[in-house]
């Protein structure tokens, strides 16, 4: 009996969630952005009272990376602000599903000539990016401008609503690479640059186990995984760094920077550590830039490296 009831109420969360998110879409395709928006802002600013465990996980977070530059006050007014973006960043998700037309001029582009110039070489895009701003919008946006889109996703636990999402994204232009089985996610992603794809990768995620590298982030020693090199060398793409930032209009832009210069040597550890580094600092010039739209609930530094340990 202690063994069905988690697993009953695990099945019971799953489903309550699989049909708030139909209930959310159905009505986001009937009522216009203006009538919604206000309501969700409400609803946010609701909810973050009561999500105390995501709220401590984000302001240890911040104080890991800018304990000695932000004020206790700060570090909370930057966890606030995260949390509200992030509610702001669903409701505009779920619009943009229902009607992809009428958001995308919401979304401005600052550097597009370099991903052109990059899609002309024929050989794929390793579009690096981060949980950072809407960054699900971004990639359906670019997606909506008519490039060949892909992204590297978890699948979640839910079968029926992995499925129903894996069918939205694709609806709008956007292919699925999932991350595992890992070896099916490598031969699927080096598929799709090899097809001139923009492969979008999410580089910040805590990496353990073994499998990635440990590099500086925010002067801490953060588990990264190497695959943005790794794709990048195999199929000759070019890496180019994007990021959404919220405008003080409620709009976007998308910025596009220039293609990364990288060292050859995905086999000598050196120079990986090398290029992980550049990538790394890359996401952290933004998020210094923007501290508010980075995903401070994830624990980026969870994994410690071995001589941590000892």
């Amino acid at each position: 009996m202690e063994l069905v009831l988690p697993k009953a109420i695990k099945r019971f969360q799953r489903a309550s969630a699989r049909y708030a998110l139909v209930v959310f879409t159905w009505l986001f395709s009937c009522l216009p952005y203006w009538f919604v928006e206000p309501i969700t802002r409400v609803f946010i600013v609701v909810a973050y009272r009561f999500i105390h465990r995501q709220r401590q996980i984000a302001e240890e977070s911040l104080t890991i990376a800018f304990g000695k530059e932000k004020s206790v006050e700060e570090i909370q007014r930057i966890t606030k602000a995260c949390f509200m973006n992030l509610g702001r960043g669903m409701t505009e998700l779920f619009y943009f599903m229902a009607h992809p037309n009428k958001f995308v001029n919401k979304i401005s582009y600052e550097g597009l000539e370099y991903l052109d110039e990059a899609i002309k070489q024929g050989k794929g895009v390793v579009a690096l990016t981060a949980h950072f701003g809407n960054f699900p919008l971004m990639m359906l946006g670019v997606a909506q401008k008519g490039y060949k889109v892909s992204t590297i996703i978890r699948p979640i636990r839910d079968a029926v609503l992995n499925q129903y999402l894996f069918e939205k994204r694709k609806n709008l232009g956007l292919s699925t690479v999932y991350s595992i089985p890992r070896r099916e996610c490598v031969r699927n992603a080096l598929k799709s640059l090899q097809n001139n794809e923009v492969l979008f990768i999410l580089g910040d995620q805590n990496f353990g186990n073994g499998r990635g590298v440990f590099v500086d982030f925010f002067g801490q020693k953060a588990a990264t995984g190497a695959g943005p090199i790794v794709f990048a060398q195999r199929t000759k793409a070019l890496i180019i760094p994007m990021f959404i930032v919220r405008q003080p209009d409620d709009t976007h832009k998308v910025i596009i920077e220039k293609p990364m210069n990288i060292e050859e040597g995905v086999d000598d550890r050196d120079t990986m550590v090398k290029n992980m580094s550049r990538i790394t600092q890359v996401m952290e010039k933004y998020i210094r830039r923007y501290p508010h739209e980075w995903a401070w609930m994830n624990r980026r530094w969870k994994s410690r490296p071995a001589e941590e340990k000892g």
